[in-house]
């Protein structure tokens, strides 16, 4: 074996030798057609898309993933259907955002997104907050839950469970998917208040066994578990405290005072005035509020903040309003105060004047015809109504 092996080197050498000159004399070139593997390809499609054309001849078919700022947002809204939610969707749909909207329809209507309906960029899912969901969004607007007594009343456990369990499993998918979550709370955190006007420092004064505790005490909890999951999980959570506000699309006969009214007047019956009518309410054209929710949502500041509009009328200024706008005939009928009704309530919005820049812009005289024609065209079809009925946020 060892002669063999030695009769075998000189082929082996000369095999070696012609290997050498034949790659010396003929180089390998690579084709400029193929991508470099030191090239920062990876990088490119991260970059914005300003960069991302002088990297390439084709602009177009650059993919730019997820994540990449200027982008047009994924966003989900829960009770998107609803009085506030919709006109949100609104906003977000002009703005070049991908909306989806999530609503058990409840409180909420169809009607109010179904001009949305054959836009690419809209999705309505009938669901219900309370049982999980998986979705791929960049923000989270958490709307879900009846607002007005009447409807958190009609089942207060449902409500509570919404205010809960739904607030846990929409802080959940934002862990999960990392994405941004702003909570609507409400004012009635507040209770019947000892401080006035009130400002977010103050803990509030509410019955935690009453007939409105199962919303006051509840939206309490979804702020507690936000402030938890921000605190424990890092989640960036945003938290709104809405008060009283008024526009197109509220439901006719939700038993909130100013959609209460506004009927009443229309279909010529007395306006309902509950106790002496001294109580005090501050109101904001939905409008306003949604240009807060979003300056709130894309701003670097947690919260909680107070929107609404800090002008204060009592129930029986109210009424008058209500007779100048629609009938000044209109008569006014007193009935016993309901259980746990605040006295007082007026938001000090300095914290979001300074930090978010906002401030409501849309006077109750001015609001109000806005929602009697959407209500009037409701009501008895009148197409006066039809172009305010429409209206998102102006």
């Amino acid at each position: 074996m060892s002669r063999a092996f030695r009769n075998r080197i000189p082929f082996l050498l000369v095999g070696i030798a012609i290997s050498a000159l034949f790659f010396h004399t003929f180089p390998i070139v690579a084709d400029s057609s193929e991508p470099s593997a030191t090239l920062p390809t990876r990088r490119v499609l991260l970059e914005d898309s300003s960069y991302a054309t002088k990297a390439t001849s084709k602009p177009d078919v650059v993919r730019v993933p997820g994540g990449v700022k200027g982008r047009r947002k994924r966003i989900v809204v829960t009770g998107g259907a609803g009085f506030v939610g919709s006109h949100l969707v609104d906003r977000l749909i002009e703005r070049g955002d991908s909306v989806i909207v999530i609503d058990n329809m409840f409180t909420g209507r169809k009607e109010n997104v179904l001009h949305h309906l054959r836009n690419p960029n809209f999705e309505l899912i009938r669901h219900d907050v309370v049982e999980p969901i998986l979705l791929e969004v960049d923000q989270i607007y958490h709307l879900a839950c009846p607002a007005s007594p009447v409807h958190y009343k009609y089942n207060p456990v449902k409500t509570i469970k919404t205010n809960v369990m739904g607030t846990l499993n929409m802080l959940g998918l934002a862990k999960r998917i990392n994405a941004r979550f702003l909570l609507t709370s409400t004012s009635e955190v507040y209770g019947d208040p000892l401080q006035h006007p009130q400002v977010e420092t103050y803990w509030g004064n509410v019955n935690p066994i009453g007939v409105r505790s199962c919303y006051d005490e509840g939206k309490r909890v979804a702020e507690t578990l936000s402030m938890d999951y921000h605190r424990g999980a890092g989640i960036e959570v945003r938290i709104a405290r809405i008060f009283n506000t008024y526009g197109p699309r509220m439901s006719i006969d939700d038993g909130r005072v100013v959609s209460n009214f506004v009927a009443q007047a229309l279909r010529k019956e007395p306006m309902t005035v509950y106790g002496d009518g001294k109580q005090t309410r501050s109101f904001q054209f939905v409008s306003d509020l949604v240009e807060g929710l979003m300056r709130l949502m894309e701003g670097d500041h947690v919260g909680p903040f107070n929107l609404g509009n800090p002008g204060e009328f009592t129930m029986l200024e109210l009424a008058q309003v209500v007779q100048e706008t629609i009938d000044k005939n209109a008569k006014i009928e007193f009935r016993p105060n309901t259980e746990d009704d605040p006295h007082k309530r007026k938001p000090d919005i300095s914290k979001a004047k300074e930090l978010l820049g906002w401030q409501p812009t849309v006077s109750l005289r001015e609001g109000l015809p806005r929602m009697v024609s959407d209500f009037r065209q409701r009501l008895f079809g009148d197409s006066k109504g039809s172009l305010d009925g429409s209206l998102s946020a102006e």
